[in-house]
This record gives C-alpha cells, structure tokens and sequence, in this order.
C-alpha cells in the first residue's frame, strides 16, 4: 500500500518530472528519436507507394507528408507522457541494463498502443498509417535501447581508460599512506583497494571497535597498523614518518553519536583534526585526503554543489565545516587538503553499520517485516562504501593542480533518492515486507546533489547503484552472516553508549566551549569553496 509521502503531488512530481536540466535534454533528445523513428518509417512506405504498389511520386507524397504529420502529432506526445510515467527520466534511469531494457520495450509498446487508440477514436484518420505507426515504433524502441545501453557500455569502456590514464599520472612519490581510522567503516573497505594499487599502508585506529574489520590485513607484508588515539600528538608524530600522505577518516560519525558527548565530539572531530593536519604540513607531508559529508547542506530544496551555501542542522556536520575550513586555510605551495564530502553510504565493508538507512531498512525489512519510512519527500544522495573507498584512491591518484585545496561531493548524479523511493527500493527486493509511515523523527535534512565536479577532476564515478547495494545488504542477512542488525557492534551511537566507551574517552584539557568552538570556524551559514 502507498504511503502519504508517496503519492502526495510533489512526490508524484518527484517520480515522473526529470530533476535537472540533464534530465530535460533527455527528453527532447528522445522527442528527437521518435520523430526520426517516424521519418524513417514513413520515407520507406514511400518508397513501397511507388517501387511496389505503382502511385505517382506525387500522390504518394502528398499521402506520406500527412500521414508523417499526423503520426508525429500524436505518437510523440503519447509516448514523452507515457515514458515520464514509467520512469524513464528519473528512478528508472538507475536500472540495471536488463531492467532499463524491459522498461524501454514496454514504455514503447504502451505508447504505440495509446496512439492507435486515439486515431482509432478520430472521425477522419485516412492520413493515419498503421504500417507507419508499427515501423516507427519499432524503430523508436531499437533507438532508445541502443542510446541507453550503448551510454552504459560506453562509460564503462571509458571508464577503464580514466583508471588507466589516472595511474599512469599518479606521482611517484605517493607510496606510502597512513589511513587514521583505518579499521572503521570506510578504512576497512579503503585498505585492499589501495593494497592493489601497490601502496604501502599504516593504519592508525584506536580499534574502539575491534580488530575484526582488517582481519585479514593484520599481517600482510605491506600493511602495518599503529594502535593509537589520534587525538595524541605524540603518537601522531610517530605514525607519519616516513609517510606520503595522509588519509584522515577518523571521528565520532553520525548525528545520534556526535550528540552523546558534544564536547567529546569537538574535541576528537575538530580539535584532534586540526592537530593532525598541523603535524602532516610540519613534517612536509604534501597530500591529505579529509573525509567530510554531503550532510554539510542540510535541508535545501535546491540541486547543490560544492560551491552552494551551506546550512548545517547537527553537530556532526558543523564539526566537518569547520575542519574544512581549518584545512582550506592550511594549504599552500607545499600542503595540499583534498576534501571529500561523502553522500549517505551504504552497503558491506569489514565493520559494516546499521545506523545508516538503506542498511538499516533494508534489515528491517528482513527481521521486522516492515520499512519504516518517516519523512518519505526528502530527499538524500546516496553512495556505497565501496564507491566511498574508491573516491579516495582517486583523490590520491588526481594531480595536484586540480585537487589541492578542493572540495568534492562524492556520489553520483543518477543516485539521488527520496527516502520514500529508497524504501520502495528496498520493497521490490524484499517483498514480504510492508512499508510503513512513522510520525517525522525531527531529521530535517532534505538536499539532492551534483557530482560533476569529482567526475571531472577526479576521473570518479561511482560503481555501485542503490538496487545493487540493498541486494548485497539482503543476501548477507538472508545467508544468515548477518544475525542481528540490532548487535551494538552495528551502530556507533548503540556501541560507544554500552560498556562506558564514551566515558573511557577522555576530553583534552584544550577542547574548549562548543558554541564558541562552532561559532569561530561556521556561521550559520558559511558558502561552500
């Protein structure tokens, strides 16, 4: 059964308009498709007209002209209204290409149908062919499928070559990188990745929640691990020597985490950051990738990048803008930050969570047999984990003049989701289900998000799409490796409440107050670099 946010106007509107201007080239290019598709069919009736069934060349046509012109009048119209309905132009273009092609067939076939339904309604129709309407359609459905799937093939072919091209130009000096907070969520997903590219990587992790993440690392010739609080200089000091750059994922991530101990989370998410950057540049460290959020944008109704203004709503991301600009204030000719904003991850790594929600619906899903969904119209972008760990591969591959002191959103164009489409997302996997709508749990973040930027700088584009995610999410619950998505060592606001692992972490003396902390580094609305 539809929920209220799914079937309310601007949901519907959400589910059938395109979103961007990209979107609405689509459909004029598809206008375009249809129309051709129409010409093609009525030059070879024409031909048949006068080759086969012996008409003048002007009578024939005289008769194709009105049959071109009434075809098109009607067909193109049909079909554009009748696409838009199955998704052609926004969740549907996120299908995968066996999916898309179905689409496409029966979008076609039911516009076809429309059409002929119509003429067959009008008085006068003598200059309505149905040969011409059977021969345009089929040549439209070989033309949209071959647009769609030929784009699809043609970035992954593409896309091998930018991974090329970015080895090829990666410097040689970037050998060996120490990842702070490596056996978290991202780091542990983020270790084999760069094990294959040839780096030589230390990880640095208090292992707050364990060494089970990197299991399988631990003693890997290339791969050392410091055990360690960031937020201890000397420490700090000793895991960068000898290191080329410097990945910084480390923090207390998450709005209900931040919210345990909010001076805990300046200190370690702000505080510890600014010193390790100021040990990175003092040991001439040239290359520091920060792990930072997409939730930076809070609640927007606008299509943002990085250059858009900023409206944080929780701790958690005003402490990320105010490292970002610590960081943008560090950089000169020989210290060069990289920011990654990060949309909503999801999917399996070594330490994967479920206090995030594609995760943790999809579990509840299979454990609770219902999707709980509050505030289905807002809308989120979304990125795996896996995708996630990719992007920083590529801020270290990208060359210096166009990723120093820059800010990438990390995601893709195509994934930008409704939390009300996502869980019907996760419905089609999981059927048994039934999706539920909750009183609003006061989240108030809505953006959607370009990603141009890093696609463009960075040679990054994503791997994964959500239906893949949930699927992954699905088959480890369903093959029993998942036992409890309810297990504290799922979520990082459930852990590091139990057994006092908040009140272990003691607070530097120099945290200082929040709101002043806050207030100094992001006003309330600081404009994005």
């Amino acid at each position: 059964m539809a929920t209220p946010a799914q079937t309310s106007p601007a949901s519907i509107r959400q589910r059938l308009l395109p979103s961007t201007p990209a979107g609405y080239f689509r459909v004029i290019a598809d206008a375009c498709v249809l129309v051709g598709a129409v010409a093609l069919a009525v030059l070879l009736r024409l031909v048949w007209m006068i080759a086969v069934e012996g008409h003048s060349p002007e009578l024939a046509t005289e008769v194709s002209v009105g049959s071109f012109i009434w075809t098109t009048l009607i067909l193109v119209p049909v079909s554009i209204v009748t696409f838009s309905a199955f998704g052609f132009y926004t969740f549907g273009r996120s299908y995968e290409s066996r999916y898309k092609v179905l689409t496409v067939l029966k979008g076609v076939a039911v516009a076809s149908l429309i059409a002929a339904l119509i003429v067959l309604l009008l008085r006068d129709n003598r200059d309505f062919s149905r040969g011409v309407l059977l021969l345009a359609t089929a040549f439209a459905a070989s033309a949209l499928v071959l647009m769609r799937i030929g784009t699809r093939i043609w970035r992954e072919l593409t896309r091998g070559e930018r991974r090329l091209l970015a080895r090829t130009e990666r410097p040689r000096s970037l050998q060996r990188v120490l990842v702070v907070g490596g056996a978290g969520y991202i780091g542990s997903a983020l270790i084999p990745k760069l094990l294959v590219e040839g780096y030589y990587v230390r990880v640095f992790d208090r292992m707050i929640y364990g060494e089970e993440a990197i299991a399988d690392y631990l003693q890997h010739p290339r791969v050392e691990i410091v055990r360690a609080d960031f937020r201890q200089v000397d420490a700090v000091v000793r895991a960068m020597q000898d290191v080329d750059s410097v990945v910084h994922l480390g923090a207390i991530v998450g709005d209900p985490a931040c919210a345990l101990n909010e001076q805990l989370t300046i200190d370690i998410n702000l505080m510890a950051t600014r010193m390790v950057a100021e040990v990175a540049k003092g040991l001439g460290i040239q290359r520091f990738i920060f792990a930072s959020t997409c939730s930076v944008y809070g609640a927007s109704n606008e299509l943002l990048d990085e250059h858009s203004q900023l409206n944080p709503v929780s701790l958690y991301a005003k402490t990320k803008i105010a490292c970002e600009r610590v960081l943008l204030k560090m950089a000169d000719e020989q210290f060069h930050p990289v920011i990654l904003r990060f949309s909503t991850i999801y999917g399996l790594s070594g330490r994967t969570r479920f206090d995030l929600v594609i995760n943790l619906l999809t579990a509840k899903a299979h454990f609770d047999g219902e999707i709980t969904v509050s505030g289905g119209d807002q809308w989120r972008p979304f990125v795996h984990v896996d995708d996630a760990a990719l992007s920083v591969v590529h801020a270290l591959h990208a060359p210096l003049h166009l990723a120093s002191a820059q800010i990438f959103n990390v995601g893709g164009n195509a994934e930008n989701y409704t939390i009300g489409r996502a869980a019907e997302l996760i419905h089609q996997v999981v059927p048994t289900a039934v999706i539920k709508e909750i009183p609003f749990d006061g989240d108030r973040r809505n953006y959607k998000v370009r990603f141009d930027k890093a696609a463009r700088d960075l040679r990054f584009q994503p791997m994964w799409r959500l239906e893949q995610g949930i699927i992954q999410v699905s088959d480890a619950i369903r093959s029993g490796r998942i036992k409890s998505y309810r297990d504290p060592q799922y979520s990082n606001v459930l852990f590091l409440n139990s057994n006092g692992v908040v009140g272990s972490l003691n607070i530097n003396d120099g945290a200082g107050n929040i709101e002043r902390m806050i207030t100094e580094e992001v006003p309330e609305k600081t404009a994005g670099a």
